[in-house]
């Protein structure tokens, strides 16, 4: 466990039904890298729970109900904490269209749930708050 990583907050923003043991093994291995972990069912909590806790990453999925991750991701931006979080794209959706559109509204990162092993994610996250 690193000491650095022990104040850092991450906010998990995807659907539970979704993908639910994904989100319990990411959940529970950020945890175990000293990681505290936020977490949101859809786009309208993840944006609530995100301007009012100013976590220092954010996961976010693309497709949930209530407010989809984009939507949520233009939002996060119009806010002057929002406009700088480091937002990182973990989903299945990839319409290169959506992709350009996220990366455009300063996504750091983009991968697919199904193409990214759990210990390169967590690799990936770390390097994005300055400890990879």
């Amino acid at each position: 466990m690193d000491d650095q990583s022990e104040n850092k907050n991450v906010l998990v923003i995807e659907e539970i039904e979704d993908d639910a043991l994904l989100r319990k093994v990411l959940h529970d291995k950020l945890v175990l890298e000293g990681f505290g972990v936020l977490e949101a069912n859809n786009g309208e909590e993840g944006l609530a729970v995100a301007l009012e806790r100013h976590p220092d990453l954010i996961l976010l999925d693309i497709l949930m109900p209530k407010m989809g991750g984009l939507a949520m991701l233009k939002k996060l931006r119009e806010d002057e904490w929002g406009k700088t979080a480091r937002v990182i794209i973990l989903t299945n959706y990839d319409d290169v269209e959506k992709i350009a559109d996220a990366l455009g509204n300063r996504v750091f990162e983009y991968y697919l749930k199904a193409d990214t092993p759990l210990d390169e994610l967590i690799r990936k996250v770390k390097e994005n708050l300055g400890q990879g």
